[in-house]
């Protein structure tokens, strides 16, 4: 029978395929005789499926016709010849791998032959090649599953996943002493949760970030919020797949992530300057590892990155191509995202990072330590606080938040990163002293300048080690030789720097303020004099400012606005965990120029300064406060109001209130005008301006016909910022500019895209009020500006503790 197997004849027909079938189906036992014909008839008919699939779909409605498969599953139990085994393996693997038609696909892994075929107790003993082709043969089918496929290998019981055979018989060999092995079950395991399928989304994301940094529109802020659910969806997927407690998968999604994602991307991007376009946003890059550390609750991927934080970077250059920072500019080349780019041995390539732990300067000073050779990543931290734009400085802020936030993360990491909270170090010192270790009573009561004889973590030097053995980063750890607090005086000297910067928007500062009050909760010990002297000038600036919107546009709210703000910094530096989202980080909360939006005149763009000021004065006077070791007070110090006075326009005109539409009014005050709001139709007023304390208003009166110099309201008006000015060729004429009574769009990340949509229609409004001659004009000018300075006085006057030098 296997003889005229070897007869001449065009091998890719259908007949080809139906007599290997027939005579295949004729063994009834494989031995020494014919498992020649059985393995050559095996690996044809896998040359003629593949064949088919692309040529002719009769070959493989055959396949079905015949239940091919279940021959192979015959041939499998009737054979106990190790080579037939091999070839029925790779039969499966060149079928799976390289068939189109999703139809076949599905044929394939159906009627659980492919899980028979999984689970078979085939005899590895004595045979690693036949481990090989097993394994090949899984990743082969790992390399086909998506949401339809995946459903055909799951084994069910009452509509409920009881087992996956794919991956529990995988995972056995995760650990293998051979390596191609172990590169074998990664591969396959990173098809199960699809790693490199978030890498892809990761890098998709960094796209429309970097494309839409500059001009963040609506439809483009859409799509990032769409593909940041998708990254978060596919985190939270995999932490539920380390949450099942199936063994190992932990360390083989840490292993995975490091390796094809963080080491080759993300870190690398924080430090390093590529001319070609091609590296990762460090604005992106600092997203995606805050998402990564808030979601994935893996011990060793949270330390292993806190610990390559803390290294310093030194790869080798290998030619003159390479950036001052390091890097060959062709670094990112090496990563493209192609499906195939594999390194097996799963090792970083080119640019191998040299790690240690330096020798840290003594200086305070942040621009100091950051204008040398800041090749610890964490020291791009600190410098993006001190020198990046707000989205890397959120970035920046955002990371180390969640670092605090990360049980997983040794207490050994935090204090290398300097953000060890002072409650946590005090009480570390003290269990050390407790037991009897002469270093930590030192340090417990030592000065700010003693040495440090604590040289390093066993924890730390673990992660360190665990660097240079399993990524091939080499890695030492050098005795420090400062104190303790050395490196939070690195972050606080840079929060510091960040408090005193004009450029930032005043949300950010306030994660800068949530940051420094979780370092130092409790007492001033650490703000030394350099740091007193920068807040108090900060702040000094910040009230010379609001000094001014005392008597700017929006004098009326201004005490609101301090009052509710105080409040929300207040609540949100005290928080426990940060008041903004993760997703903050991709959108610009950059405080916006006036011009870029709407007209530098505009009372919207003065009112969005106005709230800029507050945001930041309140936040550095809280400050100014925590660092004199004082409490928080719910309020800030303002005066009550003053008593309403007995001689006033108001009460002349019997206003004790907002005045409403149809109230009465005694007219006695005011002045005859015109004004058109429609062309052609111009209507007669009474003209009034009245202040009520720190309120004011613009009042149009139409006069009683039946009650002499009394009128009712017809149209009333903020009187702050409505900028009286009398036409220069029309001495008669009096122009106002009109604002609204309250100011509508406060800029944040949720409104920030739609700012520049909406300034169309924030436009104020503008009257021309004509009076019967040149003295009234003046008597009406006169009355605004008498009015306004009242209601600018009685705010000033209940502002003047709040904006005095003492705290």
């Amino acid at each position: 029978m296997w003889f005229s197997f070897w007869r001449s004849k065009d091998r890719f027909t259908l007949d080809e395929l139906r007599y290997l079938t027939d005579q295949l189906m004729k063994v009834q036992f494989v031995n020494d005789v014919n498992k020649d014909f059985v393995i050559e008839a095996l690996r044809s008919i896998a040359e003629l499926i593949t064949y088919g699939d692309q040529h002719d779909a009769n070959f493989f409605e055959f396949f079905m016709e015949k239940q091919i498969m279940g021959e192979f599953v015959r041939i499998l139990k009737i054979s106990k010849n190790v080579s037939v085994s091999i070839q029925l393996l790779q039969t499966m693997s060149i079928m799976i791998q390289n068939l189109k038609s999703d139809h076949s696909i599905y044929y394939l892994f159906s009627n659980e032959h492919i899980n028979f075929l999984i689970t078979y107790s085939y005899d590895f003993r004595n045979e690693e090649l036949l481990l090989s082709y097993y394994l090949s043969f899984l990743r082969a089918i790992s390399g086909k599953l998506n949401k339809n496929t995946i459903s055909l290998l799951v084994k069910t019981e009452k509509d409920e996943i009881v087992a996956f055979p794919l991956y529990v018989e995988a995972i056995r060999y995760a650990f293998h002493e051979d390596g191609m092995n172990r590169t074998a079950v990664r591969a396959l395991t990173l098809n199960i949760y699809h790693v490199k399928f978030f890498r892809d989304r990761c890098i998709k994301l960094n796209g429309m970030v970097s494309a839409t940094t500059e001009s963040q529109d609506p439809e483009s802020v859409s799509s990032i919020l769409s593909a940041v659910d998708e990254v978060e969806d596919n985190l939270y997927y995999l932490n539920d797949v380390v949450s099942a407690g199936i063994p190992d998968v932990g360390a083989l999604i840490t292993d995975s992530m490091l390796k094809l994602l963080i080491f080759p991307l993300l870190l690398p991007s924080l430090r390093i300057e590529v001319s070609d376009g091609k590296k990762f946003s460090p604005v992106t890059s600092l997203f995606l590892l805050v998402c990564v550390l808030r979601i994935l609750k893996i011990k060793d991927l949270a330390n292993t990155i806190a610990a390559a934080l803390i290294c310093s970077i030194q790869p080798v250059l290998p030619n003159s191509e390479a950036k001052l920072n390091g890097f060959k500019t062709d670094h990112d080349e090496t990563h493209e995202t192609d499906g195939n780019d594999e390194n097996p041995s799963g090792n970083l390539e080119s640019s191998s990072l040299i790690v240690s732990i330096p020798s840290l300067c003594t200086s305070s000073s942040v621009q100091h330590y950051c204008s040398g050779s800041a090749s610890v990543l964490r020291d791009a931290l600190i410098s993006y606080i001190t020198n990046g734009d707000d989205m890397e400085v959120v970035g920046s802020l955002s990371l180390l938040a969640t670092f605090l936030h990360t049980k997983e993360l040794d207490e050994s990491m935090l204090d290398a990163l300097g953000i060890l909270p002072q409650r946590k170090q005090h009480k570390k010192l003290l269990l050390k002293a407790l037991v009897g270790e002469d270093s930590g009573e030192e340090q417990l009561f030592a000065s700010e300048n003693c040495i440090s004889k604590d040289g390093s973590d066993s924890e730390l030097n673990i992660y360190l080690q665990r660097l240079k053995d399993q990524y091939e980063v080499s890695c030492s750890y050098q005795e420090v030789g400062e104190s303790p607090r050395v490196h939070r005086f690195l972050v606080l000297d840079a929060l510091i720097s960040l408090f005193c910067r004009t450029n930032i928007s005043a949300d950010t500062l306030w994660d800068g303020g949530w940051l420094l009050r979780q370092l130092l909760p409790y007492s001033e010990t650490e703000f030394n004099t350099q740091h007193l002297q920068s807040l108090k000038e900060s702040c000094k600036k910040c009230r010379t400012e609001l000094i001014v919107e005392q008597r700017g546009s929006w004098p009326d709210l201004l005490i609101h606005v301090l009052c509710d703000e105080w409040r929300k910094c207040k609540r949100a530096i005290e928080a426990s965990s940060p008041r903004r989202e993760p997703k903050s980080i991709l959108f610009s909360t950059k405080k916006s120029s006036p011009s870029d939006v709407m007209p530098i005149d505009s009372s919207f763009a003065a009112g969005e300064m106005m709230y800029h000021r507050v945001k930041v004065f309140v936040l550095l006077h809280e400050l100014k406060i925590f660092s004199t070791g004082k409490s928080l007070p719910d309020q800030p110090p303002i005066l009550p109001p003053a008593d309403f006075p007995e001689i006033s326009r108001a009460k002349s005109a019997g206003l004790t209130t907002i005045p409403k539409l149809s109230t009465e009014l005694n007219l006695v005050d005011s002045v005859p005008c015109r004004i058109a709001f429609e062309r052609g139709k111009e209507r007669h007023f009474s003209f009034l301006a009245i202040s009520i304390g720190i309120s004011g208003w613009i009042i149009l009166a139409e006069e009683l016909p039946q009650k002499t110099r009394y009128g009712t309201v017809r149209v009333v008006a903020p009187l702050a910022g409505c900028n009286p000015r009398i036409d220069e060729r029309h001495t008669r004429w009096l122009h106002l500019r009109i604002r609204p009574s309250t100011l509508p769009l406060t800029e944040t990340e949720k409104n920030a895209a739609n700012l520049k949509l909406k300034s169309k229609s924030m436009v104020d409004g503008r009257w021309t009020l004509a009076f019967k001659d040149e003295a009234s004009c003046k008597s009406a000018l006169t009355m605004i500006q008498e009015e306004i300075n009242l209601q600018c006085t009685e705010v000033e006057r209940r502002l003047a503790p709040l904006l005095s030098d003492e705290v």
